[in-house]
């Protein structure tokens, strides 16, 4: 079993003013067209948008195993500079997800990471590489975050 990092992040550069960015990564129900593992996600408990305290549901999948799903809670939105949200819940952990924006001469610098406030534990930890066929979690998620960012890219150029 792999011993879990608390943070990770990776960056683009993308063609786009953050304004724009920001509409796409804050839009949770497009989340499916960006990541590999969150596959789809909807609004909930009269969330309508990006706002502090909104909360969404999203399913996940990763490798082989089962889909599942989480609660969770956007903690920044920040429209053209940050947007992020925390999934906990009694025996997942506490991860915080966030994109940050940042200006630069030809359109925005994008950051996406991962801040672990209470890391899986090993039972969870054990479950998930069973579940997705991995034996580094956090070299998956690395690898999603890059593709996440890749494909968000791809999008807000082409708009």
């Amino acid at each position: 079993m792999t011993k879990r990092i608390p943070h990770d992040e990776v960056s683009t550069e993308i063609t786009a003013p953050p304004e724009a960015v920001y509409a796409l990564i804050s839009d949770v129900t497009r989340m499916g067209e960006w990541s590999p593992e969150c596959v789809r996600a909807v609004w909930v408990r009269g969330a309508t948008g990006p706002v502090v305290g909104a909360r969404f549901k999203a399913w996940n999948k990763g490798g082989r195993g089962p889909a599942w799903f989480n609660w969770p809670v956007v903690t920044a939105a920040e429209p053209g500079r940050e947007f992020a949200f925390n999934r906990s819940g009694p025996a997942i952990g506490s991860y915080t997800w966030r994109y940050v924006l940042t200006p630069t001469a030809t359109g925005t610098r994008v950051t996406e990471s991962f801040d672990a406030d209470k890391l899986l534990g090993p039972v969870m930890t054990w479950l998930t590489e069973k579940w997705t066929g991995s034996p580094d979690r956090d070299a998956d998620l690395r690898r999603g975050m890059t593709t996440t960012l890749a494909r968000l890219k791809g999008a807000a150029e082409a708009a």
